[in-house]
């Protein structure tokens, strides 16, 4: 008899696990919070309440602020995230730019390093990334016993034949190199790698309009465009971490030619190359997209056709998302400037009908992200510490292997 695989049960390991997660993230979520209200908050007994918070102070990722004063009893001790008690580095490379971040572990940036590049290859790309994480632990005096790891963001998808590393919104000679592997190597550091969508979702959700919000879709709109896929609490990758490559969804049948071979593609109307084509510029990798700003300032009528032309591609791509997801929000955001982001925002309604069209929503159904053009790189700054501020429920209906 053939076994179908199951949903198995945890260990009380694992259990532990997920319940300190949880109260890291009611503090992260909320600010400082007595073991009372963190009691109230996680629907957890007061007894486990008391021991993770005495493990999580005791590893410095906690610390007591000044007592509160209560009605009566003993005056309530807040705890909050201790920023010093970890840091992490994150990565960005594209097709431009190189950047390297220090993070602790509140989120604050310490240090950030920026380097020019030029759809680079593995092999200029790996000595220039583990140069920059040799210049931000130099810079920021970091002990190392409490940097946490690597977190690196790139362009997807991974893994794809005839997608990834092809098409000029792709990274040449990218296709099966082990990037965590080879910077590991060169770092002697834990790397976690991801794709640029979903660090930037991670970015925005620590620290930008998407703070409080469960499940949302963040449009990642840079040389190409992607999505980052935050839903009921936690991301979602897919099968093989290669989910919300929306940009290479069809939105118009035998319309402009992709690289990846396919016709009409939304990344061929919405993405920083859809407009330097449109408006026949230079190309974006060798041109800064603050041209694009400049344009939209001087009401230049080219530009103004373009952004006419992108608006429908984008509608119909947010009611896709909608109806597939029922998100409780969209986010825009990326490397394309935040008033052209602004703009396209501005002229999406009448958005189209979708299950988001109702009257008892209280977020916007497309918001712009406030986490700024670092919302990526500060993600994947978060990616080694993301297990530890962010409650994975999956942890508990993990499938048998």
């Amino acid at each position: 008899m053939t076994l179908k695989k199951a949903i198995s049960g945890t260990n009380l390991e694992q259990a532990k696990s997920h319940n300190r997660r949880v109260v890291i993230e009611a503090i992260r979520t909320n600010g400082a919070l007595s073991r009372a209200a963190i009691a109230r908050l996680t629907a957890l007994s007061s007894q486990t309440i008391s021991n993770i918070v005495e493990e999580l102070e005791e590893a410095g990722l906690l610390r007591p602020e000044a007592t509160l004063k209560g009605a009566r009893g003993q005056p309530a001790v807040p705890y909050s995230i201790n920023p010093d008690g970890g840091y992490s580095i994150g990565l960005q490379l594209d097709h431009q730019l190189a950047v390297g971040v220090v993070s602790d572990l509140s989120g604050t940036m310490r240090a950030r390093i920026e380097r020019n590049v030029d759809r680079p290859t593995p092999a200029e790309a790996m000595p220039l990334l583990a140069a920059i994480c040799d210049d931000l632990i130099a810079n920021c005096r970091l002990d190392r016993k409490k940097l946490l790891g690597i977190g690196m963001a790139m362009p997807g998808p991974f893994g794809v034949e005839g997608m990834t590393s092809v098409g000029p919104t792709a990274l040449p000679g990218w296709q099966g190199f082990p990037v965590a592997d080879e910077l590991e190597r060169l770092t002697g550091i834990a790397v976690t790698v991801e794709n640029d969508a979903t660090a930037a979702a991670i970015g925005e959700r620590l620290y930008g309009v998407a703070r409080n919000l469960g499940s949302f879709v963040y449009l990642f709109i840079g040389t190409g465009l992607g999505a980052g896929l935050f839903l009921d609490g936690h991301l979602y990758k897919g099968s093989r971490h290669n989910a919300g490559e929306i940009g290479h969804i069809i939105v118009r049948p035998g319309g402009l030619a992709c690289g990846c071979g396919k016709r009409g593609c939304l990344e061929r109307y919405v993405s920083l190359r859809a407009a330097y084509d449109k408006l026949d510029l230079p190309d974006p990798d060798h041109a800064s997209p603050a041209l694009l700003e400049e344009l939209l300032a001087d009401g230049d009528s080219r530009f103004e056709a373009w952004l006419a032309e992108a608006v429908e591609p984008l509608r119909q791509a947010i009611d896709i998302l909608e109806m597939a997801l029922d998100p409780e929000t969209v986010v825009l955001g990326g490397f394309m400037p935040l008033p052209v982001i602004e703009a396209l925002a501005g002229r999406l309604e009448p958005l189209h009908l979708s299950v988001s069209s109702t009257s008892a929503r209280t977020t916007p159904r497309v918001l712009v992200g406030a986490a700024g053009k670092d919302t990526s790189v500060l993600g994947a700054a978060a990616l080694p510490i993301f297990s530890e501020t962010n409650p994975q429920f999956d942890v508990l209906q993990k499938p048998v292997a």
